[in-house]
């Protein structure tokens, strides 16, 4: 799977470190070192997915944090070092978190568009020293608007603005509304630019991939799931609240290799039809679900990725949904096995 000269194939996101995070100083130091990068490349993963977020980098007055950058450029050269590739992602903004609706202000504030081009054209006279064929730019992660028309605009400005910085840099190009398949066939690719990856993340079914997040509109619910089948009964919501039975009620039907393949194919077909290469820049399961479960659906997931030519990138590496023991940092290989089986 390539754009350019930028080569991966199986991945995982470093994440709540540089982003998602209130940890400063030291424990931010200490939460993600060089051995982090040494212990994902012997595990067999080519490269890592780096999300920042606007709020650590920069100030309110768009005034950069030098402790943020720094600890970006030693992440840069730690994956350098041990022959990792590394996409770096901007998560989240000020304007636009992909989990809070009261946050989205960028679709109607030029001000924030602005300063969201600033934070890039910042970013590359950063990076732009790095080699093409070992870092690529995501513009943003999970953009959310009711008009896809607003996302287009955006990331082809974008887009337009880096390349005029650095034109063969690799571009990670996500789809609107969560990076979700269903929202291809709306993208607005720039033409002739065969240094774009196309990216799509999912996580079907909800309902096992976030069984009791804590996030999610129906994380009160405690009761069984299932991979593969009917992922729960609507006799199993009995009792509980609106919130939860509306959040869980339109996941419930049948799910299994066929469905994801089906979601996942919407996105394959489009990059197929423009000749570039696709990248699903996020999935994983939370660890509540039974083990059996989650090795189920990462056995089927593989697979589809497999077999469609689909590089990758989990999430997360030690945070939300590991692949190491938060405590021991001990690899997970129940899941490791499957992810990086030959």
């Amino acid at each position: 799977m390539y754009a350019g000269d930028f080569v991966i194939k199986r991945g995982v996101n470093v994440s709540h470190w540089l982003s998602q995070t209130d940890i400063r100083g030291k424990e931010r130091k200490r939460y993600v070192t060089e051995k982090d990068f040494i212990q994902i490349k012997a595990l067999g993963f080519d490269h890592v997915r780096l999300p920042i977020d606007e709020e650590q980098f920069w100030t309110e007055e768009g005034k950069q944090n030098k402790k943020a950058f720094k600890l970006l450029d030693k992440a840069v050269k730690w994956a350098l070092k041990h022959d990792l590739k590394i996409v770096i992602d901007l998560h989240v903004l000020r304007s636009h978190h992909f989990n809070d609706p009261s946050s989205r202000t960028l679709w109607d504030e030029k001000s924030a568009q602005l300063n969201f081009i600033g934070f890039w054209k910042d970013l590359s006279a950063k990076l732009s020293p790095y080699p093409n064929d070992m870092l690529a730019y995501e513009p943003m992660n999970e953009a959310v608007s009711d008009n896809p028309e607003d996302w287009n605009n955006l990331i082809n400005w974008v887009i337009s603005e880096i390349r005029k910085l650095e034109p063969e840099r690799t571009i990670i190009m996500g789809s609107n509304n969560w990076q979700q398949t269903w929202t291809f066939p709306d993208l607005e690719v720039p033409e002739n630019d065969k240094n774009i990856i196309l990216s799509f993340h999912i996580y079907t079914p909800m309902p096992l991939t976030h069984w009791k997040a804590h996030w999610v509109s129906f994380s009160k619910y405690e009761g069984p799931v299932q991979y593969p089948g009917m992922i729960l009964d609507t006799t199993d919501l009995a009792g509980y609240d609106e919130q939860t039975v509306n959040g869980i009620s339109n996941y419930i039907k049948v799910y299994d290799k066929s469905v994801l393949r089906d979601e996942i194919m919407i996105a394959v077909k489009r990059a197929k039809a423009l000749g570039l290469p696709l990248y699903c820049g996020e999935y994983g399961a939370y660890p509540t679900t039974s083990m059996e479960m989650r090795q189920a659906w990462y056995q089927d997931m593989i697979a589809i990725f497999n077999d469609n030519g689909i590089a990758w990138a989990h999430w997360n590496w030690k945070n939300d949904f590991p692949l190491v023991d938060a405590e021991t940092e001990e690899p997970i290989s129940k899941i490791l096995d499957i992810l990086l089986a030959d």
